[in-house]
């Protein structure tokens, strides 16, 4: 790698860094770094499988950042359980890139962000958090709850509680993913 793209990575690792622990206001005007995949492409780990997808692996995980971004705003705008939705979904597609460059496919599960986690080798304080993130899957959300409802059986101290969890699990992932 030349010095000028390790240089490009760096920044962009840095911006999603800075998304990843500040969030995102209203007022901020970012959008979530893309990764070059030349330098995906190039770059080689022993722990990637021959068959690991690191492109693959990285673009699920800027898909994963853009939720956090989102689940923040929701969390703002007070959509409580819009939030912690997002929050679900960061959760599995961070998994889900770690299981694209591990595997060099996604982990089949239904739903149980725990069993998702251990299939890709998570640590356990991140399964913790994956499994308080795991009733938030709308359909198995809604079984219970009617939508009109939703806002109100989630406050906001709760809903920012998931959002830290919904973090460590997205920087568990970044230090996996982006180490490529």
């Amino acid at each position: 790698m030349s010095q000028m793209e390790e240089e490009k990575y760096n920044m962009q690792e840095e911006e999603i860094e800075h998304l990843l622990i500040e969030g995102v206001s209203l007022e901020q005007d970012r959008s979530v770094p893309r990764v070059d995949p030349q330098l995906s492409s190039d770059a080689e780990d022993e722990d990637a499988s021959p068959d690991s997808d690191v492109q693959g692996a990285c673009g699920l995980f800027a898909e994963a950042a853009q939720d956090m971004a989102t689940a923040a705003l929701e969390l703002s705008l007070g959509r409580h359980f819009a939030c912690v939705d997002y929050c679900n979904q960061v959760a599995e597609k961070s998994a889900q890139a770690v299981s694209l460059l591990k595997f060099g496919r996604r982990v089949r599960y239904d739903h149980d962000l725990y069993a998702l986690g251990s299939r890709v080798g998570a640590p356990p304080e991140i399964l913790a958090e994956m499994e308080k993130l795991t009733p938030f899957h709308p359909e198995a959300f809604y079984m219970d709850t009617p939508p009109e409802e939703a806002d109100e059986v989630i406050n906001a101290e709760d809903a920012a509680r998931y959002v830290e969890g919904a973090r460590k699990i997205l920087r568990w992932a970044r230090n996996i993913v982006l180490s490529m």
